[in-house]
Formats: C-alpha cells, structure tokens, sequence
C-alpha cells in the first residue's frame, strides 16, 4: 500500500499544472542540447541544476530526470542529420543514421531512433525498480584491471566495427586516441604529461572540441571541396506503421540492446556511449544482413539508441544504491540530489523510501514525452536536408565553432576544434574511422587510471589479469576479435561458406532430381 501511495504522489507532482510546465519544458531544452554540438546533457544538467535551486524537491528532481532524458536522445537528430554526432552517446547512430538521410530516409530514422530511445530507456527503468541492488553488486565486483580490460575491450570493438573492411586502421585510429587522452594532468600522481609548458593542456584535452572537429570540420571540408558528390535527398514522408513495424521486427535487438546498455551505464565510469557501442557491435554480430551495415542500416540505429539510452537508468542504479555515479551525467544529477536534500545510498530506502518511486515515475512520464516531442520536433529538423548544402554549412561550421567554445569559454578550445579538424580530414582521406579515436579519448583516462592502479595495488604482479573470472573473459573476448580479423582465420571462413553453398547447391540439385 505504501508503495502505491508513493506512485499516486509522483504522478500528482507530475501532472500538476507546474510539474507538467516544467516536464515539458526541460524535456524540450534536453532535445535541443542534445541537438547542438557542443552542448552535452551533462551541462544541461549542471545548468538546470542552479536553476532548480528554489524548487521544491519532487519538482527540481523532475525537471533534471527530463532534461537528462532529452538531452542524451536528442543527440541522435543531428547524428542522423548532418553526420555529427550532437553528444559522444550518438556517435555509433551515426554510423547508419546518416547514410538512411542520404537515401531520403531521415525521418524514417529519427522516427525509429526516437521510439528505440524510449524503449531503451523504459527497459532500464524496470530493471531500476526490480534489479538495483542486484546490479549495484555486479558493478562492484569489477577490480581496476578489469576496468582496464573493459576500456581495451570498448576500443577493440569499435575498430572492429567501423574499418569498412580494415580493422587495424579501426584499432590504429583507437590507440590514437587513447594515447592522445594521456595529454594533461596524471590521475594518479597529479604529474603534468606531454604539455610542453602550455598551460591549457595541463587540465587535458577537451572531449567536445574534439568530437565537433572530427565529425564536423570534414563535413564543411567535404561540401566546399567537390569530395561530397553524394547529394543530400529530401526525407520522404513515411508512415508511423512503417516505422512501428521495424521497432516490433526488431524487439529482441531492443530487449538485448536495453539489457546491454543498462549494465554498461551501471558499471561506474563507462556511461552512456560505450552502452551505445556495445549494443551495436552486438546486433552486428548476429546480423542476418551484414552486407547492409555501414550502407543504412536501421537494426544499427535501433541497438545503438537503445543501448545509449538505457544506459541512462543502468548510471542511475549505483547513484540510488551507493551514491556512485555510473557515468559524469550522473555525476552532476548525484549533486542535484544532494543539494535538494535526498541522500542516496545504502539508507536511501530507510530514510526516504519515497525517492525511489518518485525517481521511476518521473523517468517513464520523461521518456513519454521525449518520444513525442523528439518527433514533432523531427518534422522541422529534417527540413535542413532541404536547404542548399552551400547554405547549409557554413552555419554549420558557425555552431561547430560555438559548440567547442561554450564547452570552457576558451579561444583554446576553437583552437583545439581546428587540430582535429585537420586530423579529422586526413583520417578521411586516408578512410580510417573517427568513431574508434573518439572512443579512445573517452575511455583513455579510465584505461590508464585503472591499469596503473592495479599494477600499484598488486606491486606489478600481472598474474591477477588471469586469475579472476571477469577479467579472462575480456581476455578471452578481446583474442577472439583479433584473431576473427587475422587471414588465416578469414580463409577458413571462406572455405567453410563456400563448402555450405556447394552443400547447398547440392541439396537443390537433388530435390529437382526428385
């Protein structure tokens, strides 16, 4: 009865005439930044957050459950859209989200990249209700080498899946990046590392800029330069049938995908793209139509915004259960908790059982919400393939430079967006990913934290990466990957799918002999 109660409270909150102004405002405002380049839901809550300040606690908590909502599914529009991922959480959307624009299937796209948002995000939200203490207590059995190993194996993964065909130039653009992500200060000794006395670089490199300059500054290169011939297509007009037949067609993807995304988002530290990345690399794996993927494949955008989405409810789990942040988002909501007054952790449920149910109906009313606005909002967005591309881009360039600015108000950064522009349209040129060296830079710091932190804690003994389960697994994994990539292993499968086509061949050559 108690908890019934706690229910009829939150939905009262939610749907009095300020709850619902200010779901339906943050909720829209988490879109947009999700939208723009540059602005991250982690700063669309820390923003939020100082306006919250004189709110109650039941309103501030459900205006920055929503605005989080919007702002990590809004990144898939201008994924989709224009190639640039609006936060790190879409970068894997665009991997099939922008060839779909290109054949005039953008809001076909969106559609769908919207609804498996929500899917994602209510899967994540049950396993809040039903499983918190359980997963809270996996999380914590990861030690700090297989934090590493998880790191190694993200990279892996994703050079496996972007190369189109080469994945060591996948790996090669990963350990780029994670190499460039050691730039700044030592986590573990506070030791400046490879800033030749620039102070700028002493805090690191900037995740922003260097996203908007990778994806972003080619595509300006591109359309000024005759390299784009491709032409930008009108999104066609589709129906909701359709797109709500690919979402039932795909519902194991998404079930499997929300299951995913939510033990990554659980796992301190990893967040929201690394649960988008390993949803993806998963429905490729068993793709029945691998020749699709990298062309427009819409199961990619379907396992990529379910798994980047029900991260969000996974990072929630260990902020409800033991006040650890399961990615910086979450961080930043961990704060706004404590500010209004709610103290999460192991008393949670003794001091204010309450909290828990409110935190569970204000998400589903959220992503209720962000399903619907995020497709009215499509119907004006998708206009943009409309515009002339020599229109187009330099308004695009115009937010790329505000996107890396607004990050830390530091010229600096343009600076920084540049570099890695430039960088950006080499790597194109010579057809090596963006997405791998992303990655690489945001999951360098865990990878080189947790790796040093082992080695301290065991006084460099390497034998406790092969004596714990979980760590021989991503071992196990990581091996196998590479050695599915070496020619020896791709000859065998050769043969082997040419031996099953005469098998075949042969089978249908009886039957018509009968």
């Amino acid at each position: 009865m108690d908890i019934l109660r706690y229910i009829g409270e939150a939905f009262v909150i939610a749907l009095s005439p300020a709850g619902l102004l200010a779901l339906v405002l943050s909720v829209f405002v988490g879109l947009i930044f999700g939208m723009l380049p540059g602005l991250t839901s982690t700063m669309a809550v820390a923003l939020l957050t100082g306006l919250t300040y004189n709110f109650s606690g039941p309103l501030a908590v459900l205006s920055l459950l929503a605005i989080y909502i919007g702002a990590i599914s809004g990144g898939n529009q201008s994924a989709i859209l224009l190639n640039i991922p609006g936060t790190p959480a879409s970068a894997a959307t665009a991997m099939e989200g922008y060839p779909l624009a290109l054949k005039g299937k953008a809001g076909l796209a969106i559609f769908v990249a919207t609804g498996s948002s929500f899917f994602g995000t209510m899967i994540s939200i049950v396993c809040v209700a039903l499983f918190t203490p359980l997963l809270t207590k996996f999380a914590l059995k990861f030690m700090s080498h297989e934090m590493f190993l998880l790191a190694l194996f993200g990279i892996v993964i994703c050079g496996n899946l972007t190369s189109g065909g080469d994945p060591l130039k996948g790996w090669i653009s990963g350990f780029i990046g994670l190499l460039m992500s050691q730039v700044g200060m030592d986590t573990v000794y506070s030791y400046r590392r490879f800033t030749y006395g620039n102070i700028n670089l002493a805090g690191g490199i900037s995740l922003l800029p260097v996203m908007i300059g990778l994806f972003g500054f080619p595509e300006v290169v591109k359309a000024f330069s005759g390299a784009k011939k491709t032409a930008m297509q009108q999104a066609t007009k589709y129906s909701i049938k359709e797109g709500l037949g690919i979402l039932r067609r795909n519902w194991f993807n998404i079930l499997r995908s929300g299951i995913l995304g939510m033990l990554m988002g659980a796992i301190p530290g990893v967040g929201e793209d690394t649960g988008g990345w390993l949803s993806y690399w998963s429905e490729k794996k068993v793709s029945k139509t691998p020749e699709l993927w990298n062309h427009g494949c819409i199961d990619g955008v379907v396992s990529a915004e379910t798994g980047n989405n029900a991260a969000i409810g996974g990072a929630i789990i260990p902020v409800l259960s033991l006040a650890i942040p399961g990615s910086t988002s979450a961080a930043v909501l961990l704060a706004a908790f404590w500010m209004h007054g709610y103290r999460p952790g192991p008393l949670l449920m003794q001091d204010t059982p309450h909290f828990l149910y409110y935190v569970i109906v204000f998400m589903v009313l959220a992503s209720c919400l962000m399903w619907f606005l995020g497709i009215v909002i499509a119907k004006f967005s998708v206009k943009v393939l409309s515009v002339d591309i020599k229109i187009l881009m330099p308004i695009v360039f115009i937010c790329c430079v505000i996107g890396a600015f607004v990050v830390s108000n530091r010229l600096f950064d343009i600076k920084l967006m540049f570099v890695f522009g430039i960088l950006g349209i080499i790597m194109s040129f010579l057809k090596m990913p963006g997405a791998p060296f992303l990655l690489g830079i945001i999951l360098g710091n865990m990878a080189d934290e947790n790796l040093r932190r082992a080695l301290l804690l065991t006084e460099a003994d390497i034998s406790i990466f092969f004596t714990r389960p979980i760590s021989i697994f991503f071992i196990v994994l990581i091996t196998y990957l590479i050695l599915t990539q070496t020619p020896a292993y791709m000859r065998m499968q050769e043969k082997r799918e040419a031996k099953k086509a005469a098998a075949r061949a042969a089978k249908a050559e009886m039957r018509k002999k009968d």
